[in-house]
């Protein structure tokens, strides 16, 4: 198939977004917006870096890579819009296979109503996929990592670590329990978007997806702020069958593991009333972990707190289940 055809091939036969004036099929995708402010965000996924067709079905590898970039919209308290999509392709992967993972990604983007809007495809020697999120807040919701301030409540959605530990059940045979929830929350993750929309209406919140491992996301937010991060050991969320494994893998998962997509925020005190209703709301659990404190010395630190103690949890940076 040449270029052309394949272009055809995964364009969509309509467009759901109203403020899309030209799509696919110009040299440029045209969008007419005033009203809203417009987010935008990238990532790029390289085969046996990012993802693997060993642990992730080809439908699933298009589904987690728009699920990574429809976090980071979130994290931005942001509604998606569209996508464009550019792709190396080897001579190793079939036109059917590079097809499947187009649908994984038309999947995902349907439950937000996103448009594909554009994109290129070259030849190369591995599979490389770079997706280019657009989305939009109301002016003046958007929420900065910058955001956070002394006294602040640290939170988190849902559980850490899952993805995690479903790419080790992958990886690693053995009798697992909860063995489809974990690699589904590895192979198909839920970006938390319906949860961003409504914590984006607060006066003042900071985001961060966990993406890196909350180590990682508090130690951004923290530097961002200009404060220090002080999370509570016994709190950190986790599903009921975590404690299966062994106490060093729980441990560096939940602080260190990546791709959960959860959000990690931090809210004023006073408003902490209303994000507990906005749980509710979406039916997502969130958690108080922690508090922000403004250092005398030495900010954008992240502290365990631990028994009677803290100790400080360093930025190890996660590597995509290189």
């Amino acid at each position: 198939m040449d270029e052309f055809s394949f272009i055809n091939s995964i364009k969509q036969s309509y467009y759901r977004q109203p403020t899309l004036i030209k799509g696919i099929g110009d040299d440029g995708a045209v969008i007419r917006q005033i009203s809203k402010d417009i987010v935008m965000a990238v990532d790029t996924f390289v085969e046996d870096v990012h993802f693997s067709r060993k642990t992730v079905p080809l439908h699933s590898i298009g589904y987690r890579a728009l699920a990574a970039n429809i976090s980071d919209l979130a994290a931005m308290a942001a509604t998606p819009a569209f996508f464009l999509v550019s792709i190396v392709i080897p001579p190793s992967w079939s036109e059917d296979e590079i097809l499947t993972i187009f649908e994984g990604m038309k999947e995902h983007a349907s439950l937000y109503q996103m448009d594909l809007i554009g994109g290129d495809t070259v030849s190369g020697k591995e599979l490389s996929i770079s997706i280019t999120v657009i989305g939009y807040t109301n002016k003046r919701q958007t929420s900065w990592r910058s955001h956070a301030s002394e006294g602040d409540i640290v939170f988190v959605t849902g559980t850490l670590g899952d993805a995690q530990a479903g790419f080790h059940m992958l990886m690693n045979d053995g009798n697992y329990k909860s063995k489809a929830y974990f690699i589904k929350r590895h192979q198909r993750p839920s970006p938390r978007i319906n949860v961003a929309r409504e914590l984006g209406k607060l006066p003042r919140v900071a985001l961060n997806d966990v993406s890196d491992g909350i180590a990682n996301e508090a130690a951004e937010i923290a530097e961002a702020s200009n404060v220090n991060i002080i999370l509570y050991e016994d709190r950190i969320p986790v599903s009921a069958d975590f404690e299966q494994f062994p106490k060093d893998l729980q441990e560096q998962w939940k602080y260190f593991g990546g791709e959960d997509f959860e959000l990690l925020g931090t809210v004023s005190e006073e408003n902490w009333d209303i994000v507990e209703d906005i749980a509710q709301k979406t039916n997502v659990n969130i958690t108080k972990i922690g508090y922000v404190k403004r250092p005398s010395k030495g900010a954008g630190l992240v502290y365990l707190q631990h028994n009677n103690g803290k100790i400080l949890l360093s930025k190890d940076e996660y590597t995509h289940f290189k």
